[in-house]
C-alpha cells in the first residue's frame, strides 16, 4: 500500500491502469508515473455545440499547466476529447463525484441555475465564472462581468465585438491565442458510410430545432441551393435530426440531394466529417464542424456574429433584409420573414468561394 502512487494520472483506484493492463507495471517499477499537479473542473453542462466550442480552453489549460488534470461536467461527456481526464455527466454519480473531490480551479461556465449551483457545491481553491446568490445566478469574480451583462441585456449584447472564446479565456483569467477546437471523427467506432457521390461534397443541415423557428431557412431556397450546387459539380448531402427528417426527404426528393436518415451524435459527428464542407444555420452543426476542420458557412440572422470564431475556416451569410428578432425563438416581425430575403445564389457565392480557397492552400501545400 505504501507504494502506491496515488497521484499519478493513470491510478484509476478502482480498477487496474492501463500501463499494468498493457505491461504489467505496478507502482514502484513503472515508467509512466506522471503525477498531477492541479486540478481543474469544468463545469460547462450544454448545449453541444457550447461544449465543444469551449473545449479550446483544455489546450490553454495543458500548456499553462501541463500537469493538470482535468475534470468536466456536462450533458453529453460522449463528445469530449482525451484532453479531459475525467469526463462526468451531469447526473447524481457525476455531481457526488464533483462535491467529494478538492479542485485547485473550478471554471462554472454556464449561467443555468443548476450549473451554478454546482459550482457553489464544488470544492475549489479558486473559482471563477457563475455561481448562485440567493436563488439567482451572479459572478463569481469582476472577470465575468462582462459575459454576464450581455446575457442580460439585448442592446448590450448587440454592441458586443467579443467573440465567445474571448469572453470564456478571459474568465478563466487567460488571453485566446490560437487554441483550437478539439473534437474526435470517432473514426475508431467503425462506421461506414455508402458515400459514392461527387466531390468535393457539401453538407446541407437543414434544420433549427424546434426552439429557435427563427432562424428556420425556407425548403425552398435548401432546393434551390442543392440544385445550384448540383449543377456546379458538387455533391450535396442532407443532413440533420430526428426533427429534420421529413424535411429533408421532401428536400431530397425535390433536389436530387442525398440523404441518409439521422443518427446518434456520435455517428452524426462521423457523418460530418466525410464532407468537404458544411452550410448550417443551426450553431451546433458550426461548431461540430468547425471542431473537424472544415470549410463552413454559416447562415446567421438572429445572433451577434463577433460572437462566432471560425478560424479562417468559413464565411457567415446574413439575409438581405435586417432581422428584427434579436436572440429571439420565434420572428415577431409583423412585416417580413428575413430569412425569405435570403436568395440561394448568395449562399453558391460564399460556398464557391470556400471552395476556391480550399483548392489554392491544397495548390501551396503541394
Amino acid at each position: 500500500m505504501e507504494k502506491l502512487k496515488t497521484d499519478c494520472r493513470h491510478f484509476q483506484s478502482y480498477i487496474p491502469c492501463a500501463p499494468h493492463k498493457k505491461e504489467g507495471v505496478h507502482c514502484s517499477d513503472c515508467g509512466h508515473y506522471d503525477p498531477v499537479k492541479e486540478r481543474y473542473l469544468i463545469i460547462k453542462l450544454g448545449a453541444i455545440g457550447d461544449v465543444i466550442r469551449t473545449t479550446p480552453l483544455l489546450q490553454k489549460i495543458k500548456a499553462v499547466h501541463p500537469r493538470a488534470e482535468i475534470w468536466w461536467l456536462t450533458h453529453t461527456p460522449e463528445i469530449l476529447p482525451d484532453l479531459v481526464d475525467r469526463k462526468l455527466k451531469f447526473d447524481l454519480a457525476g455531481v457526488l463525484q464533483v462535491e467529494e473531490t478538492e479542485f485547485d480551479y473550478v471554471f462554472s461556465l454556464d449561467k443555468d441555475f443548476e450549473a451554478a449551483a454546482v459550482a457553489n457545491r464544488a470544492r475549489g481553491k479558486a473559482k471563477r465564472g457563475f455561481i448562485l446568490n440567493n436563488g439567482k445566478t451572479a459572478p463569481a469574480d469582476g472577470s465575468a462581468n462582462h459575459k454576464y451583462l450581455t446575457g442580460l441585456f439585448n442592446d448590450v449584447s448587440q454592441a458586443n465585438t467579443k467573440s465567445y472564446l474571448e469572453e470564456i479565456f478571459e474568465i478563466c483569467g487567460y488571453q485566446l491565442s490560437e487554441e483550437k477546437y478539439s473534437l474526435p471523427n470517432f473514426a475508431e467506432d467503425g462506421y461506414r458510410w455508402n458515400l459514392n457521390l461527387p466531390r468535393p461534397l457539401v453538407g446541407l443541415n437543414t434544420g433549427c430545432g424546434e426552439r429557435w423557428t427563427s432562424r428556420l431557412v425556407p425548403e425552398e431556397t435548401w432546393v434551390e441551393l442543392a440544385q445550384k450546387l448540383h449543377e456546379s459539380g458538387c455533391g450535396v448531402l442532407l443532413l440533420g435530426g430526428k426533427q429534420e427528417h421529413d424535411r429533408n426527404l421532401s428536400i431530397s426528393k425535390k433536389s436530387g440531394a442525398a440523404y441518409l436518415g439521422h443518427f446518434p451524435l456520435r455517428q452524426f459527428v462521423n457523418l460530418v466529417d466525410q464532407t468537404d464542407l458544411m452550410v448550417t444555420c443551426v450553431t451546433m452543426g458550426l461548431h461540430i464542424s468547425i471542431g473537424l476542420g472544415k470549410k463552413t458557412v454559416l447562415i446567421n440572422n438572429i445572433f451577434n456574429p463577433n460572437e462566432f470564431e471560425l478560424y479562417s475556416l468559413g464565411e457567415i451569410v446574413q439575409p438581405d433584409k435586417a432581422c428584427q428578432c434579436y436572440f429571439r425563438p420565434q420572428c415577431v416581425n409583423p412585416d417580413y420573414f428575413c430569412l425569405n430575403s435570403l436568395p440561394a445564389s448568395k449562399i453558391v457565392e460564399s460556398v464557391s468561394r470556400l471552395l476556391q480557397r480550399a483548392q489554392s492552400q491544397e495548390a501551396e501545400i503541394a
